[in-house]
């Protein structure tokens, strides 16, 4: 068997959840209680977590075509179904800028990127804030809107092109040249999305805090995607080895996707550890104000987070049986997306709520909204295609990996 159905009952699922999200939108949308700020604040967050997912997909789908590494080969159509998210996500992404340029260009305040309020780069303006100013030669709205559309239709085009040179080769015997093609394009997207990654970082992150720099910032959030990424995969193989599908992949293969996820949770706790000692330790106000707020609000989120999201599979993945153990990966695997997700929380709603966050309706509601939306468009782009890879040069190498 080597197409993945999916079923009525996984349709269901996906639908129902899909539903809760559109009520939780509706409640977001007509209660008095919740802010345009908090409502947009949270769509943003959904958006950025998820699209960030299929970024570190096929970010470490190119990397592997890069290094020329044969034993993720088996598993390169769970990669590119994850992939295909991204046209979707960037649009979520793509309608909270819009949505918070409307609202700047008629003055409003109760919007997720401070910045672009009308009157904050006129010293004129009651409003007026130096430090943005200084930045308006990047921070305007014309720039901002002309980085995003062009570096996620690049994203996009490259994404979809390497998957469709990969599901081409299996229909032709002459499958080498659209290897070769796909090479060249995973090299070129893997240069561009390191250095444009940094923008989208920067422009949708860093911006709503957009008095506080960082330059690890980008590659703090380029590892968040990378590390969801493989969660990701690990998660959709597990599921897919469950329904029978995907008999080329054994517990060597599952054991290299958990180093990854050992590997990159480390690297993560490195670099939030980091980016926030020298930040304390330097003491520099306009630095440290970035912190502040988060310790001074978000203080269980804060320190919860990260030490769940280093210490636990540091602790847990350290040994090889339990890289090997599908158990572990998936218990492992689900808490470390739940507290990515409470780390992704604590990049958007200080700087766009302030103090006044909650976990209500809304923020339940549309997490599962999207976990809805998610699998609905992966699960759909999976069965579309089989997910047993025909022709690859390196196919006969990942069948027979062994480590």
């Amino acid at each position: 068997m080597n197409y993945y159905t999916f079923s009525g009952k996984e349709k269901t699922t996906s639908f129902v959840l899909m539903g809760i999200g559109v009520i939780a939108l509706m409640v977001g949308l007509f209660s008095t209680d919740i802010s345009s700020t908090r409502f947009w604040a949270n769509i943003l967050l959904e958006g950025l977590f998820f699209t960030f997912i299929a970024l570190g997909a096929v970010f470490f789908m190119s990397l592997q075509y890069v290094a020329q590494a044969g034993w993720g080969i088996v598993v390169k159509r769970v990669y590119e179904a994850i992939g295909t998210y991204l046209p979707v996500g960037l649009l979520v992404i793509f309608l909270v800028l819009i949505s918070s340029i409307i609202g700047g260009m008629k003055g409003h305040s109760d919007i997720v990127y401070d910045w672009m309020q009308k009157g904050k780069t006129d010293p004129s303006s009651p409003i007026y804030d130096e430090l943005i100013a200084k930045k308006a030669a990047w921070l305007n709205v014309p720039f901002v809107l002309i980085r995003t559309i062009v570096v996620c239709g690049t994203w996009i085009y490259m994404a979809m092109k390497m998957r469709k040179r990969s599901i081409e080769m299996d229909l032709t015997n002459d499958y080498l040249p659209m290897h070769f093609k796909n090479m060249m394009t995973a090299a070129v997207y893997i240069i561009f999305f390191g250095i444009t990654e940094q923008f989208m970082a920067w422009d949708w992150v860093m911006a709503i805090d957009a008095n506080w720099h960082s330059t690890l910032f980008g590659w703090y959030l380029f590892d968040d995607m990378w590390l969801t990424g493989v969660i990701a995969t690990i998660l959709l193989t597990i599921f897919l080895r469950k329904r029978g599908l995907l008999q080329n992949v054994n517990e060597n293969h599952m054991h290299n996707l958990g180093l990854w996820m050992f590997a990159l949770s480390v690297l993560w706790g490195y670099l939030w550890f980091f980016q926030f000692m020298f930040y304390w330790y330097t003491n520099i106000p306009d630095e440290v104000v970035y912190f502040q707020i988060r310790i001074d609000h978000y203080r269980v989120m804060f320190w919860v987070m990260f030490c769940i999201n280093l210490l636990l599979p540091l602790i847990v993945l350290m040994t090889r049986d339990t890289k090997r153990n599908n158990k572990y990966l998936v218990i492992i695997g689900c808490i470390l997306l739940l507290t990515h997700w409470i780390d992704a929380y604590v990049w958007v709603m200080p700087g766009s709520v302030g103090n006044e966050w909650h976990i209500g309706i809304l923020e339940v509601g549309l997490l599962l909204g999207f976990i809805g939306l998610f699998i609905y468009v992966v699960l759909n782009s999976l069965a579309k295609v089989p997910v047993q890879v025909k022709n690859h040069p390196y196919l006969e190498e990942s069948v027979h990996h062994h480590v």
